[in-house]
């Protein structure tokens, strides 16, 4: 399995429609920044923590009771919420607009190269 740190280029694909962030911690979505899960997780444990997560959002639209308990463990254990999976002391910017956050500049020059194009 090739465990390379992923670039925002690298992860900008058909599956993955949206901008990520150039260290990949965070993709963006009308502006606002939303936490990538953690590339360190093996690929089965990511894909089964996925299934769970796809079955509890499912669960939840049919009102199932405890449903939202299940998609937050989900994330929780995907690293999309909860403590951050990086180790460098960087602040957790999830859920903050992109433009104030410290990759305000990045995604300023995303919106430009595609009036450019």
């Amino acid at each position: 399995m090739d465990r390379r740190r992923r670039t925002g280029a690298d992860l900008l694909t058909s599956a993955n429609p949206w901008p990520v962030t150039p260290d990949g911690r965070y993709f963006v979505v009308r502006g606002r920044l939303w936490r990538m899960s953690n590339p360190a997780l093996a690929e089965a444990e990511r894909e089964a923590l996925v299934r769970d997560l796809m079955a509890a959002r499912r669960a939840v639209r049919a009102r199932e009771a405890g449903a939202r308990a299940r998609v937050d463990a989900a994330k929780h254990a995907l690293g999309e919420r909860g403590p951050v999976w990086w180790d460098d002391g960087a602040p957790d910017w999830n859920r903050h607009l992109a433009k104030n956050t410290p990759y305000a500049d990045w995604y300023a020059a995303l919106d430009s190269d595609a009036t450019d194009a």
